[in-house]
């Protein structure tokens, strides 16, 4: 269906610009008069000769949604009516993406839907978890406190990612690099220094031998090394979307040493923080924990927590399942049992999101530092071992002279 650009008067006399469906130019026309709206322009939007249509490249960023939660918080907490601060964010928005959305959802909501309701059609950029907020917030009457919760939730998440992100940069570029290098020197510069060598008909040491053959094989198999490499990392991602190599996946992502640590601690916070807000917002706990299921994103504590629903379903604690999980801390499961007998269990499941979450930074940070010198001593060795395997021959074949 064509777009349409306006740039309309509404009621209250402010000048509003958004984008409208429609068939026709009459129609959207007749819909923004039927809306109380005076058209002051209205231009279908054209598509250029040459567009990129890719999404990847017109995804909404996680940033993007932090910031529109924000806004659309302290909009609703200043009293300002939904549609207008729906229709403000339209202009401030910078994400053409959401830009785009954002103008539906406000036309949805100026119709007669429930704001839950219009966000509920852009499911891929609103998760179930933030959807089912908003619509705790209506039916509750408090829409701007838990809206408010939705972007302390957003912003919190998105500053623990970027934290992680941004801890693991610079170990990603230096072992990109060594990689890089490393192949360079194998297949360009290792060739001319060992020619002298093999020239001279010397014995050579076994460390030499072993570089020249993967230096040998590395220049006339590299078409194999490449198929080899794009075999293993597509085959890696075929079997993580299938259900039994996700689980096998998410499994042994707790196990891994150093890493697992950190893995689970990201999970159980994912997995609390989510609850706490979802209770906190008024949504019922059975409700809440079927979307941090969906929301929590590793196979064993999804499985966990789809087993507590029935628990709870049956009448039994929350924290029943949790107490016997080796999965699960201890302290983690007994402070829930505590909220839950003390009805304050979005209180309780907040401090141990505080806890764990300083403990992944404090991880993190300890990671860093640990990862710096272990990258200088691998270069170190890598260096030292290609340097002896060509120096030492060379050494020898000079001193026999």
């Amino acid at each position: 269906m064509p777009q349409f650009e306006y740039k309309a008067r509404d009621n209250q006399g402010d000048v509003v610009q958004g984008i409208i469906d429609a068939p026709s130019e009459n129609v959207a026309a007749s819909v923004l008069v039927d809306k109380g709206m005076i058209v002051l322009s209205l231009t279908e939007k054209k598509e250029g000769g040459f567009s990129l249509d890719l999404p990847f490249l017109n995804r909404v960023k996680a940033k993007d949604l932090v910031v529109f939660s924000r806004q659309l918080a302290v909009m609703a907490s200043a009293s300002v009516p939904i549609v207008q601060a729906l229709r403000i964010l339209v202009n401030q928005t910078e994400n053409p993406r959401l830009k785009v959305i954002v103008s539906d959802v406000a036309d949805e909501v100026d119709g007669g839907a429930k704001l839950s309701q219009a966000l509920a059609k852009y499911r891929k950029v609103f998760s179930d978890f933030y959807i089912a907020m908003v619509r705790s917030g209506e039916t509750s009457g408090r829409l701007d406190d838990v809206l408010n919760y939705l972007a302390d939730q957003q912003e919190k998440d998105y500053d623990l990612s970027a934290k992680i992100k941004g801890a693991m940069i610079y170990p990603a570029f230096i072992l990109s690099g060594l990689f890089v290098v490393g192949v360079i020197m194998m297949i360009f510069v290792v060739p001319k220094l060992t020619a002298i060598i093999l020239e001279s008909g010397a014995d050579l040491p076994v460390t030499t031998k072993i570089l020249i053959f993967i230096s040998d094989f590395m220049r006339s198999y590299w078409y194999i090394l490449l198929l080899i490499l794009v075999g293993a990392i597509g085959g890696l991602v075929w079997f993580s979307k299938q259900k039994t190599g996700r689980v096998v996946i998410d499994h042994l992502k707790l196990k891994v040493p150093i890493f697992g640590g950190l893995w689970k601690r990201i999970y159980l916070v994912r997995m609390t923080r989510s609850l706490s807000t979802l209770i906190a917002g008024g949504v019922p706990l059975t409700t809440a924990l079927e979307i941090v299921a969906d929301v929590v994103g590793n196979y064993v504590y999804e499985d966990l927590v789809r087993r507590t629903i029935r628990e709870v379903e049956d009448g039994n604690s929350v924290a029943t399942l949790f107490l016997k999980s080796n999965d699960v801390p201890a302290m983690i499961s007994q402070m829930m049992s505590v909220g839950e007998q003390t009805g304050r269990l979005d209180e309780i499941l907040g401090k141990i999101t505080d806890f764990y979450s300083r403990e992944i930074e404090n991880m993190v940070a300890n990671m860093v530092s640990l990862i710096e010198p272990m990258i200088m001593l691998m270069m170190g060795v890598g260096v030292g071992l290609m340097v002896a395997a060509i120096i030492m021959p060379m050494y020898q074949l000079a001193t026999s002279f």
